[in-house]
């Protein structure tokens, strides 16, 4: 491996929701408008045990913190999707994706989505951003896809299901030992994440992490009883280097 390199990466996978797209903002809007009924707020400090989890199991942790409300997960849920849906086909990209997407597309470089949104959001969120999603060609797998039989961040299910689906790559099952030849193939892997589950998870797959967790994240995740590490963290995409991963560098603009 060349000075200077962290990894000699073959194919990226992104997470969506917080690192693809501004989705966490608008989650926290709709999240606080049904909270501010009660006078309630959704601090930072819950947010990040929501981040990467299924819907349900999110909405459990979230209410969770405020047993004195009269209010049934279920009907949060419900609320919540009908005012999401409606904010979902305004949502921005986040900086720097656009230009790493197309980098890589044009580099003929694998990349596949592993999201734990469902596949109907999915689809609402990205339908009015096909300039950048489009490139994937339909290489997704969302949280629903319940033909793989996954388990939710921080299990590894996720990003070994699309390396292998989306992608082709021999990185064996979840939850069977991998042999030298699927470690090798796991280790040619970068997942891209901002969530702390998702960090963990994709290191859980043996692959390498880049981490970009919102500032606001950072300044009140508690990692001491976290055994995963990522291998590199960012502040922005925007930051990112990829002839530290082995791939080809950015055109510098003439």
């Amino acid at each position: 491996m060349a000075e200077g390199k962290i990894a000699d990466i073959e194919y990226v996978l992104f997470d969506m929701d917080g690192l693809m797209i501004d989705s966490e903002k608008m989650y926290t809007i709709v999240t606080n408008k049904i909270l501010g009924r009660y006078g309630k707020e959704m601090t930072w400090d819950i947010k990040a045990g929501c981040m990467g989890k299924p819907e349900l199991e999110a909405s459990r942790h979230l209410l969770s913190f405020f047993p004195d409300i009269p209010l049934a997960i279920e009907d949060y849920i419900k609320e919540r999707n009908e005012l999401q849906d409606k904010m979902w086909p305004t949502v921005p990209l986040l900086p720097g994706v656009e230009k790493l997407v197309k980098h890589l597309k044009k580099h003929n470089i694998p990349m596949a989505i592993a999201t734990g949104s469902r596949r109907e959001k999915y689809l609402l969120k990205t339908g009015h951003l096909q300039h950048v999603f489009g490139l994937f060609e339909g290489k997704a797998i969302c949280g629903d896809d319940k033909q793989y039989n996954m388990q939710g961040k921080p299990a590894p299910d996720i990003f070994l299901v699309a390396a292998r689906e989306m992608l082709g790559r021999n990185v064996g099952e979840p939850l069977s030992h991998p042999n030298a030849e699927q470690k090798s193939e796991r280790l040619k892997g970068l997942v891209l994440e901002d969530g702390m589950p998702g960090m963990q998870a994709g290191k859980r797959a043996g692959m390498n992490v880049l981490w970009v967790p919102d500032p606001n994240l950072r300044a009140i995740e508690d990692v001491s009883g976290v055994s995963e590490t990522a291998d590199q963290i960012l502040n922005s995409l925007e930051d990112f280097v990829p002839e530290q991963w082995g791939l080809p560098p950015y055109e510098t603009d003439s």
